[in-house]
Protein backbone atom coordinates (compact mmCIF):
# COMPACT_ATOMS: atom_id res chain seq x y z
CA UNK A 1 0.00 0.00 0.00
CA UNK A 2 1.38 3.24 -0.82
CA UNK A 3 2.42 5.71 1.71
CA UNK A 4 -0.23 8.40 3.14
CA UNK A 5 1.21 12.24 2.49
CA UNK A 6 -0.62 15.15 4.03
CA UNK A 7 0.00 18.52 2.15
CA UNK A 8 -0.65 21.76 3.80
CA UNK A 9 -1.78 25.03 1.82
CA UNK A 10 -2.16 28.41 3.23
CA UNK A 11 -5.68 30.32 2.13
CA UNK A 12 -6.42 33.32 1.80
CA UNK A 13 -8.26 34.61 5.53
CA UNK A 14 -5.81 32.95 7.68
CA UNK A 15 -6.88 29.44 7.44
CA UNK A 16 -4.50 26.41 7.02
CA UNK A 17 -6.19 24.04 3.95
CA UNK A 18 -5.06 20.49 4.73
CA UNK A 19 -4.91 17.16 2.12
CA UNK A 20 -4.34 13.69 2.33
CA UNK A 21 -2.68 11.52 -0.44
CA UNK A 22 -3.42 14.70 -2.71
CA UNK A 23 -6.89 14.08 -2.64
CA UNK A 24 -8.96 17.61 -2.08
CA UNK A 25 -9.21 19.31 0.58
CA UNK A 26 -10.48 18.14 3.73
CA UNK A 27 -10.96 20.78 6.23
CA UNK A 28 -9.25 24.33 7.26
CA UNK A 29 -7.82 25.26 10.27
CA UNK A 30 -7.66 28.66 11.56
CA UNK A 31 -4.53 29.74 11.80
CA UNK A 32 -3.07 33.15 14.12
CA UNK A 33 -1.07 36.17 11.94
CA UNK A 34 2.08 34.82 13.36
CA UNK A 35 1.78 32.03 12.13
CA UNK A 36 0.57 33.17 8.54
CA UNK A 37 3.93 35.77 8.27
CA UNK A 38 5.56 32.61 9.65
CA UNK A 39 4.09 30.52 6.47
CA UNK A 40 4.62 33.45 4.26
CA UNK A 41 7.89 34.39 5.16
CA UNK A 42 9.09 30.48 4.33
CA UNK A 43 7.58 30.86 1.55
CA UNK A 44 9.16 33.43 0.44
CA UNK A 45 12.32 31.64 1.16
CA UNK A 46 16.33 33.63 0.62
CA UNK A 47 17.36 31.91 -2.31
CA UNK A 48 16.46 31.33 -5.82
CA UNK A 49 13.82 27.64 -6.28
CA UNK A 50 14.84 24.98 -8.06
CA UNK A 51 13.13 24.45 -11.29
CA UNK A 52 12.68 20.93 -13.03
CA UNK A 53 14.20 17.55 -13.80
CA UNK A 54 13.47 15.13 -16.65
CA UNK A 55 14.12 11.74 -16.52
CA UNK A 56 13.52 8.93 -19.50
CA UNK A 57 14.51 5.23 -20.13
CA UNK A 58 13.99 3.24 -23.29
CA UNK A 59 14.73 -0.54 -23.15
CA UNK A 60 14.53 -1.60 -19.55
CA UNK A 61 12.16 -4.11 -18.04
CA UNK A 62 11.91 -2.42 -14.81
CA UNK A 63 11.65 1.06 -16.66
CA UNK A 64 9.38 2.29 -13.90
CA UNK A 65 11.38 1.52 -10.85
CA UNK A 66 14.76 2.88 -12.52
CA UNK A 67 12.47 6.17 -13.28
CA UNK A 68 11.57 6.30 -9.65
CA UNK A 69 15.46 5.63 -8.81
CA UNK A 70 16.67 8.48 -11.07
CA UNK A 71 14.14 11.03 -10.00
CA UNK A 72 14.98 10.37 -6.75
CA UNK A 73 18.47 11.67 -7.34
CA UNK A 74 17.04 14.76 -9.02
CA UNK A 75 14.71 15.18 -6.16
CA UNK A 76 16.63 18.95 -5.55
CA UNK A 77 15.41 20.34 -9.33
CA UNK A 78 12.01 20.43 -7.52
CA UNK A 79 10.11 19.38 -4.53
CA UNK A 80 6.44 20.35 -5.84
CA UNK A 81 5.12 17.61 -7.76
CA UNK A 82 6.44 14.21 -9.38
CA UNK A 83 5.16 11.87 -11.68
CA UNK A 84 6.29 8.78 -13.98
CA UNK A 85 4.63 7.77 -17.49
CA UNK A 86 5.44 4.24 -18.46
CA UNK A 87 4.94 2.67 -22.10
CA UNK A 88 4.50 -1.25 -22.77
CA UNK A 89 4.68 -0.18 -26.84
CA UNK A 90 0.74 0.22 -27.35
CA UNK A 91 -0.20 2.33 -24.58
CA UNK A 92 0.99 4.54 -21.43
CA UNK A 93 0.05 4.73 -17.70
CA UNK A 94 0.57 7.58 -15.56
CA UNK A 95 0.99 8.66 -12.33
CA UNK A 96 1.25 12.16 -11.05
CA UNK A 97 1.00 13.55 -7.59
CA UNK A 98 1.94 17.03 -5.37
CA UNK A 99 4.87 16.03 -3.09
CA UNK A 100 8.34 14.19 -3.31
CA UNK A 101 9.15 11.26 -5.04
CA UNK A 102 9.30 9.28 -1.88
CA UNK A 103 6.28 10.00 -0.49
CA UNK A 104 4.47 9.30 -3.70
CA UNK A 105 5.45 6.13 -5.42
CA UNK A 106 5.35 3.00 -3.41
CA UNK A 107 5.35 -0.49 -4.41
CA UNK A 108 1.67 -0.90 -5.64
CA UNK A 109 1.69 2.55 -7.64
CA UNK A 110 4.98 1.55 -9.13
CA UNK A 111 3.72 -2.32 -10.36
CA UNK A 112 0.85 0.02 -12.01
CA UNK A 113 2.98 1.47 -14.33
CA UNK A 114 3.95 -1.27 -16.91
CA UNK A 115 6.04 -1.11 -19.61
CA UNK A 116 10.16 -1.07 -20.79
CA UNK A 117 10.09 2.69 -21.37
CA UNK A 118 9.05 4.93 -18.94
CA UNK A 119 9.69 9.07 -18.60
CA UNK A 120 9.57 11.45 -15.33
CA UNK A 121 9.68 14.43 -14.38
CA UNK A 122 10.23 16.40 -10.85
CA UNK A 123 8.30 20.06 -10.67
CA UNK A 124 8.67 23.35 -8.98
CA UNK A 125 6.99 25.75 -10.62
CA UNK A 126 8.43 28.52 -13.22
CA UNK A 127 5.42 28.97 -15.47
CA UNK A 128 2.14 27.71 -14.43
CA UNK A 129 -0.09 27.74 -10.98
CA UNK A 130 1.66 25.33 -8.19
CA UNK A 131 -1.34 22.74 -8.81
CA UNK A 132 -1.63 18.64 -9.55
CA UNK A 133 -3.21 19.99 -12.88
CA UNK A 134 0.40 21.31 -14.35
CA UNK A 135 1.93 18.49 -13.26
CA UNK A 136 4.22 16.45 -15.20
CA UNK A 137 4.41 14.65 -17.56
CA UNK A 138 1.94 15.79 -19.82
CA UNK A 139 -0.03 13.19 -21.61
CA UNK A 140 -2.64 13.58 -24.85
CA UNK A 141 -3.48 11.35 -27.53
CA UNK A 142 -3.08 12.23 -30.90
CA UNK A 143 -3.42 10.40 -34.49
CA UNK A 144 0.53 9.13 -34.64
CA UNK A 145 -0.47 7.53 -30.86
CA UNK A 146 0.10 8.48 -27.41
CA UNK A 147 2.61 11.30 -26.45
CA UNK A 148 4.17 12.29 -23.26
CA UNK A 149 6.15 14.71 -22.62
CA UNK A 150 8.13 16.19 -19.26
CA UNK A 151 10.38 19.97 -19.86
CA UNK A 152 12.52 21.47 -18.16
CA UNK A 153 12.85 25.45 -19.02
CA UNK A 154 10.98 28.01 -19.47
CA UNK A 155 9.39 28.97 -22.97
CA UNK A 156 9.64 33.05 -23.66
CA UNK A 157 6.78 32.98 -25.67
CA UNK A 158 3.88 30.63 -24.41
CA UNK A 159 1.88 32.80 -23.57
CA UNK A 160 1.45 34.04 -27.88
CA UNK A 161 0.99 30.53 -28.88
CA UNK A 162 -1.26 29.84 -26.17
CA UNK A 163 -3.26 32.62 -27.32
CA UNK A 164 -2.74 31.51 -30.57
CA UNK A 165 -3.51 28.14 -30.30
CA UNK A 166 -6.96 28.85 -28.18
CA UNK A 167 -7.86 31.35 -31.06
CA UNK A 168 -7.68 28.35 -33.34
CA UNK A 169 -9.96 26.67 -30.98
CA UNK A 170 -7.30 24.63 -29.08
CA UNK A 171 -8.38 22.95 -25.56
CA UNK A 172 -5.89 23.39 -22.88
CA UNK A 173 -5.92 21.37 -19.71
CA UNK A 174 -2.86 23.00 -17.84
CA UNK A 175 -1.64 26.16 -17.26
CA UNK A 176 2.05 25.11 -17.63
CA UNK A 177 3.46 26.20 -20.99
CA UNK A 178 5.10 22.79 -21.59
CA UNK A 179 1.66 21.54 -22.86
CA UNK A 180 1.92 24.15 -25.66
CA UNK A 181 4.86 22.23 -27.81
CA UNK A 182 2.24 19.14 -27.46
CA UNK A 183 -0.72 21.00 -29.07
CA UNK A 184 1.66 22.33 -31.84
CA UNK A 185 3.08 18.71 -32.04
CA UNK A 186 -0.70 17.62 -32.47
CA UNK A 187 -1.17 20.19 -35.41
CA UNK A 188 1.68 19.64 -37.07
CA UNK A 189 1.10 18.13 -40.51
CA UNK A 190 4.56 16.28 -40.93
CA UNK A 191 4.66 12.81 -40.93
CA UNK A 192 6.61 10.77 -38.70
CA UNK A 193 6.35 11.77 -34.87
CA UNK A 194 9.69 13.12 -34.52
CA UNK A 195 9.26 15.34 -37.64
CA UNK A 196 6.42 16.50 -35.90
CA UNK A 197 8.06 17.36 -32.38
CA UNK A 198 10.80 18.82 -34.48
CA UNK A 199 8.29 20.93 -36.37
CA UNK A 200 6.87 21.80 -33.05
CA UNK A 201 10.02 22.90 -31.00
CA UNK A 202 11.39 24.96 -33.95
CA UNK A 203 8.46 26.99 -33.38
CA UNK A 204 9.27 28.00 -29.30
CA UNK A 205 11.36 29.95 -27.71
CA UNK A 206 13.16 29.79 -24.67
CA UNK A 207 15.03 26.82 -22.72
CA UNK A 208 14.19 23.63 -22.97
CA UNK A 209 15.67 20.05 -22.21
CA UNK A 210 12.82 17.49 -23.47
CA UNK A 211 12.03 14.15 -22.76
CA UNK A 212 8.88 12.94 -25.16
CA UNK A 213 7.63 9.44 -24.54
CA UNK A 214 5.75 8.00 -28.10
CA UNK A 215 4.36 4.18 -28.32
CA UNK A 216 7.95 2.96 -29.35
CA UNK A 217 10.12 5.51 -29.26
CA UNK A 218 11.95 8.08 -25.95
CA UNK A 219 12.83 11.04 -27.88
CA UNK A 220 15.30 13.90 -26.02
CA UNK A 221 16.17 17.62 -27.10
CA UNK A 222 17.84 20.67 -26.18
CA UNK A 223 17.39 24.41 -27.40
CA UNK A 224 19.93 25.43 -29.95
CA UNK A 225 21.15 27.86 -26.90
CA UNK A 226 21.77 25.52 -24.40
CA UNK A 227 20.39 26.51 -21.31
CA UNK A 228 19.65 23.38 -19.65
CA UNK A 229 21.25 20.32 -19.05
CA UNK A 230 20.84 16.60 -20.76
CA UNK A 231 22.81 13.71 -20.39
CA UNK A 232 22.47 10.51 -22.51
CA UNK A 233 23.71 7.41 -21.06
CA UNK A 234 23.81 3.24 -20.98
CA UNK A 235 22.55 0.62 -18.43
CA UNK A 236 22.28 -3.45 -19.48
CA UNK A 237 21.38 -2.43 -23.02
CA UNK A 238 19.02 0.63 -22.58
CA UNK A 239 19.43 4.52 -23.51
CA UNK A 240 18.89 6.96 -20.25
CA UNK A 241 18.19 10.65 -20.41
CA UNK A 242 18.88 12.42 -17.40
CA UNK A 243 19.05 16.02 -16.35
CA UNK A 244 22.10 15.40 -14.16
CA UNK A 245 24.83 12.88 -14.27
CA UNK A 246 23.98 11.96 -10.48
CA UNK A 247 20.97 10.16 -11.32
CA UNK A 248 23.21 8.01 -13.90
CA UNK A 249 25.40 7.41 -11.35
CA UNK A 250 22.62 6.39 -8.42
CA UNK A 251 21.34 3.62 -11.29
CA UNK A 252 24.90 2.58 -12.26
CA UNK A 253 24.17 3.42 -15.80
CA UNK A 254 27.19 4.61 -17.96
CA UNK A 255 27.53 8.30 -19.10
CA UNK A 256 28.03 8.35 -22.64
CA UNK A 257 27.66 12.12 -23.81
CA UNK A 258 25.76 15.75 -23.36
CA UNK A 259 23.09 16.38 -25.65
CA UNK A 260 24.27 18.86 -27.64
CA UNK A 261 22.90 22.31 -28.26
CA UNK A 262 19.79 22.13 -30.46
CA UNK A 263 20.20 18.54 -30.67
CA UNK A 264 17.41 16.20 -31.20
CA UNK A 265 18.14 12.15 -30.41
CA UNK A 266 15.64 9.51 -31.54
CA UNK A 267 15.66 6.12 -29.33
CA UNK A 268 13.87 3.16 -31.27
CA UNK A 269 14.46 -0.56 -31.31
CA UNK A 270 17.70 0.04 -28.85
CA UNK A 271 18.80 2.24 -31.61
CA UNK A 272 19.67 5.57 -31.24
CA UNK A 273 19.66 8.38 -34.07
CA UNK A 274 21.16 12.33 -33.55
CA UNK A 275 19.03 14.84 -35.84
CA UNK A 276 20.68 18.60 -35.70
CA UNK A 277 17.65 20.31 -37.02
CA UNK A 278 18.13 23.11 -35.09
CA UNK A 279 20.21 25.65 -36.24
CA UNK A 280 22.97 27.24 -33.22
CA UNK A 281 23.78 30.26 -32.33
CA UNK A 282 27.45 31.72 -32.32
CA UNK A 283 27.36 31.28 -28.62
CA UNK A 284 25.96 28.73 -26.17
CA UNK A 285 24.63 29.96 -23.25
CA UNK A 286 24.17 27.94 -20.82
CA UNK A 287 23.00 28.73 -17.53
CA UNK A 288 25.90 29.50 -15.23
CA UNK A 289 23.16 29.51 -12.25
CA UNK A 290 23.52 25.46 -12.51
CA UNK A 291 26.91 25.34 -11.66
CA UNK A 292 26.58 27.96 -9.09
CA UNK A 293 23.78 26.50 -7.08
CA UNK A 294 21.11 24.36 -8.41
CA UNK A 295 23.16 21.03 -9.75
CA UNK A 296 24.32 18.42 -7.81
CA UNK A 297 27.74 19.12 -6.51
CA UNK A 298 28.59 15.35 -7.53
CA UNK A 299 27.37 16.28 -11.28
CA UNK A 300 29.34 16.51 -14.00
CA UNK A 301 27.93 19.06 -16.70
CA UNK A 302 29.98 19.90 -19.86
CA UNK A 303 32.54 17.79 -19.20
CA UNK A 304 33.01 19.63 -15.39
CA UNK A 305 32.40 18.68 -12.43
CA UNK A 306 30.14 21.24 -10.43
CA UNK A 307 31.98 20.46 -7.02
CA UNK A 308 35.30 21.96 -8.63
CA UNK A 309 33.94 25.13 -10.81
CA UNK A 310 32.39 26.07 -7.09
CA UNK A 311 34.95 25.39 -5.33
CA UNK A 312 37.28 27.48 -8.07
CA UNK A 313 34.56 30.26 -7.93
CA UNK A 314 35.69 30.68 -4.19
CA UNK A 315 39.49 31.05 -4.58
CA UNK A 316 38.68 33.72 -7.12
CA UNK A 317 36.53 35.29 -4.44
CA UNK A 318 39.30 35.32 -2.08
CA UNK A 319 41.79 36.50 -4.70
CA UNK A 320 38.94 39.58 -5.19
CA UNK A 321 37.73 40.25 -1.09
CA UNK A 322 40.44 38.47 1.03
CA UNK A 323 40.22 39.42 5.01
CA UNK A 324 42.27 38.97 7.57
CA UNK A 325 40.04 36.24 9.42
CA UNK A 326 40.74 33.45 12.13
CA UNK A 327 38.00 31.36 10.34
CA UNK A 328 35.97 30.22 7.07
CA UNK A 329 32.08 29.39 7.61
CA UNK A 330 29.76 27.93 5.04
CA UNK A 331 26.49 28.94 4.62
CA UNK A 332 25.35 25.30 4.23
CA UNK A 333 24.66 23.38 1.52
CA UNK A 334 24.82 26.35 -0.77
CA UNK A 335 28.29 28.23 0.03
CA UNK A 336 30.39 24.71 1.41
CA UNK A 337 32.75 24.34 -2.12
CA UNK A 338 33.00 28.14 -2.32
CA UNK A 339 33.95 28.22 1.15
CA UNK A 340 36.76 25.71 0.91
CA UNK A 341 37.44 26.71 -2.24
CA UNK A 342 37.89 30.41 -0.07
CA UNK A 343 39.84 28.75 2.59
CA UNK A 344 42.43 27.07 0.74
CA UNK A 345 43.48 30.14 -1.32
CA UNK A 346 43.72 32.55 1.92
CA UNK A 347 45.29 30.00 4.34
CA UNK A 348 42.18 30.19 6.39
CA UNK A 349 40.80 27.09 8.60
CA UNK A 350 37.48 25.80 7.38
CA UNK A 351 35.08 25.63 10.20
CA UNK A 352 31.19 24.03 9.69
CA UNK A 353 30.26 26.26 13.10
CA UNK A 354 26.96 26.63 11.55
CA UNK A 355 25.01 23.64 11.54
CA UNK A 356 22.24 23.11 9.46
CA UNK A 357 19.13 21.03 10.08
CA UNK A 358 18.73 18.92 7.10
CA UNK A 359 14.83 17.26 8.08
CA UNK A 360 13.18 20.47 7.77
CA UNK A 361 9.68 20.50 5.92
CA UNK A 362 9.00 23.48 3.77
CA UNK A 363 6.52 24.55 6.19
CA UNK A 364 6.20 24.80 9.82
CA UNK A 365 4.04 27.03 12.34
CA UNK A 366 5.69 29.12 14.58
CA UNK A 367 5.25 27.79 18.19
CA UNK A 368 4.97 31.13 19.56
CA UNK A 369 6.12 35.03 18.98
CA UNK A 370 8.33 34.53 22.16
CA UNK A 371 11.07 32.53 20.02
CA UNK A 372 12.61 35.14 18.25
CA UNK A 373 13.94 34.54 14.58
CA UNK A 374 12.47 30.71 15.21
CA UNK A 375 12.23 30.81 11.24
CA UNK A 376 15.88 30.61 10.64
CA UNK A 377 16.98 28.78 14.27
CA UNK A 378 14.52 26.03 13.24
CA UNK A 379 17.29 25.52 10.03
CA UNK A 380 20.75 26.86 11.32
CA UNK A 381 22.27 26.84 14.76
CA UNK A 382 25.95 28.41 15.61
CA UNK A 383 28.37 26.48 17.72
CA UNK A 384 29.34 29.30 20.61
CA UNK A 385 32.53 27.21 21.43
CA UNK A 386 33.89 27.96 18.03
CA UNK A 387 32.92 30.96 17.26
CA UNK A 388 33.40 33.25 20.33
CA UNK A 389 35.83 36.01 19.82
CA UNK A 390 36.72 35.12 16.52
CA UNK A 391 36.94 37.24 12.78
CA UNK A 392 34.61 34.69 10.65
CA UNK A 393 34.72 34.95 6.67
CA UNK A 394 30.70 33.40 5.95
CA UNK A 395 30.12 32.22 2.54
CA UNK A 396 27.22 32.14 0.68
CA UNK A 397 26.29 30.90 -2.99
CA UNK A 398 24.06 34.22 -3.62
CA UNK A 399 22.02 37.05 -2.13
CA UNK A 400 18.36 37.02 -2.84
CA UNK A 401 16.25 39.13 -0.64
CA UNK A 402 18.92 39.57 2.28
CA UNK A 403 16.24 37.92 5.12
CA UNK A 404 18.08 35.24 5.69
CA UNK A 405 21.68 36.84 5.94
CA UNK A 406 20.36 39.20 7.98
CA UNK A 407 19.28 36.33 10.87
CA UNK A 408 22.34 34.48 10.54
CA UNK A 409 24.52 37.22 10.63
CA UNK A 410 22.93 38.11 13.81
CA UNK A 411 23.26 34.56 14.79
CA UNK A 412 26.62 34.54 14.03
CA UNK A 413 26.95 37.47 16.85
CA UNK A 414 25.18 36.22 19.38
CA UNK A 415 27.31 33.07 19.44
CA UNK A 416 29.91 35.35 20.04
CA UNK A 417 31.84 36.33 16.61
CA UNK A 418 33.69 38.80 16.93
CA UNK A 419 33.62 40.00 13.52
CA UNK A 420 31.07 38.62 10.60
CA UNK A 421 32.62 39.02 6.75
CA UNK A 422 30.04 37.84 4.46
CA UNK A 423 31.77 36.85 1.03
CA UNK A 424 29.65 35.80 -2.09
CA UNK A 425 30.64 33.20 -4.77
CA UNK A 426 28.75 34.85 -7.30
CA UNK A 427 28.03 38.82 -8.73
CA UNK A 428 24.75 40.44 -7.44
CA UNK A 429 21.83 39.17 -8.31
CA UNK A 430 20.08 42.36 -10.13
CA UNK A 431 17.09 40.73 -12.47
CA UNK A 432 14.79 37.20 -12.81
CA UNK A 433 15.41 34.36 -14.58
CA UNK A 434 13.43 33.83 -17.62
CA UNK A 435 14.50 30.74 -18.91
CA UNK A 436 13.45 28.20 -16.47
CA UNK A 437 14.54 29.60 -12.79
CA UNK A 438 11.86 30.77 -10.15
CA UNK A 439 13.06 33.78 -9.48
CA UNK A 440 11.60 36.89 -7.64
CA UNK A 441 10.49 40.16 -9.31
CA UNK A 442 13.37 42.71 -9.65
CA UNK A 443 11.31 44.63 -7.12
CA UNK A 444 12.14 41.81 -4.51
CA UNK A 445 15.58 41.46 -5.38
CA UNK A 446 18.05 43.31 -2.53
CA UNK A 447 20.81 43.93 -5.23
CA UNK A 448 18.05 45.44 -7.80
CA UNK A 449 17.52 47.99 -4.97
CA UNK A 450 20.61 48.84 -2.81
CA UNK A 451 24.23 49.14 -3.50
CA UNK A 452 26.66 46.68 -1.65
CA UNK A 453 27.23 48.97 1.10
CA UNK A 454 23.94 49.72 1.46
CA UNK A 455 23.37 45.63 1.50
CA UNK A 456 26.33 45.33 4.10
CA UNK A 457 24.52 47.75 6.81
CA UNK A 458 21.61 45.79 6.34
CA UNK A 459 22.59 42.25 6.67
CA UNK A 460 24.67 43.48 9.75
CA UNK A 461 28.55 42.69 8.30
CA UNK A 462 31.20 44.09 8.72
CA UNK A 463 32.43 43.73 5.21
CA UNK A 464 30.40 42.05 1.94
CA UNK A 465 32.24 41.15 -0.99
CA UNK A 466 30.51 39.52 -4.17
CA UNK A 467 32.33 38.32 -7.12
CA UNK A 468 32.92 40.15 -9.26
CA UNK A 469 30.81 39.83 -12.71
CA UNK A 470 34.14 40.01 -15.01
CA UNK A 471 35.75 37.19 -12.40
CA UNK A 472 32.47 35.11 -12.56
CA UNK A 473 32.80 35.32 -16.74
CA UNK A 474 36.37 34.55 -16.38
CA UNK A 475 36.10 31.42 -14.91
CA UNK A 476 33.35 30.42 -17.43
CA UNK A 477 35.87 31.22 -20.43
CA UNK A 478 38.38 29.02 -18.43
CA UNK A 479 36.14 26.11 -17.59
CA UNK A 480 32.86 26.75 -20.05
CA UNK A 481 34.48 27.58 -23.05
CA UNK A 482 31.10 27.59 -25.20
CA UNK A 483 29.41 30.51 -24.07
CA UNK A 484 26.96 30.89 -20.54
CA UNK A 485 24.48 32.73 -19.51
CA UNK A 486 24.53 35.00 -16.73
CA UNK A 487 21.26 37.80 -17.60
CA UNK A 488 20.58 37.47 -13.66
CA UNK A 489 23.71 39.02 -13.06
CA UNK A 490 23.93 41.29 -16.06
CA UNK A 491 20.79 42.08 -17.22
CA UNK A 492 21.37 41.01 -20.68
CA UNK A 493 19.12 38.09 -21.70
CA UNK A 494 20.08 36.24 -24.99
CA UNK A 495 16.76 35.87 -25.87
CA UNK A 496 13.85 38.66 -25.71
CA UNK A 497 11.30 38.06 -23.48
CA UNK A 498 7.28 38.49 -23.93
CA UNK A 499 6.22 39.75 -20.82
CA UNK A 500 2.33 39.09 -19.68
CA UNK A 501 1.34 40.83 -16.36
CA UNK A 502 -1.41 37.98 -16.82
CA UNK A 503 1.11 34.92 -16.38
CA UNK A 504 3.13 35.47 -13.41
CA UNK A 505 5.74 33.27 -11.43
CA UNK A 506 3.05 31.88 -9.05
CA UNK A 507 4.35 30.04 -5.25
CA UNK A 508 4.25 27.26 -4.07
CA UNK A 509 1.23 28.44 -1.14
CA UNK A 510 -2.04 27.96 -3.83
CA UNK A 511 -4.92 25.33 -2.93
CA UNK A 512 -3.91 22.27 -3.91
CA UNK A 513 -7.29 21.74 -5.84
CA UNK A 514 -6.83 18.44 -7.98
CA UNK A 515 -7.10 14.65 -6.80
CA UNK A 516 -3.99 12.46 -7.82
CA UNK A 517 -3.72 11.55 -11.31
CA UNK A 518 -3.41 7.65 -12.01
CA UNK A 519 -4.20 6.94 -16.09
Amino acid sequence: MDPPHVLYSLQPGGRLAVSESGEEVRFTLPISKEAESALAQEREEDHFHDECGVFGIHGHDEAAHITYLGLYALQHRGQESCGIVASNGREHTAHRAMGLVADTFGAKTLSRLKGRHAIGHVRYSTAGESLLRNAQPICANTDGGPVSIAHNGNLVNAVAIRKELEGRGAIFGSTSDSEAILHLLARSREHSIEDRFIDAVSRVKGAFSIVLLTEDALIGARDPSGFRPLSLGRLDGAWVLASETCALDLIGAKFERDIEPGEVVVIRRGRLRSLRPMARPASERFCIFEFIYFARPDSNIMNHNVYAFRKELGRRLAREYPVAADMVVPVLDSGTAAALGYAEEEGIPYETALIRNHYVRRTFIEPAQSIRDFGVKVKHNAIRSFLEGKRVVLVDDSIVRGTTLVKIVAMLRTAGAREVHVRISSPPSVGPCHYGIDTPTKEELIAAQHTPEEIREIIGADSLGYLTLEGLRDAGKQELKRGICDGCFSGEYPIPVEVDPEAPQLSLFREVEDEPETT
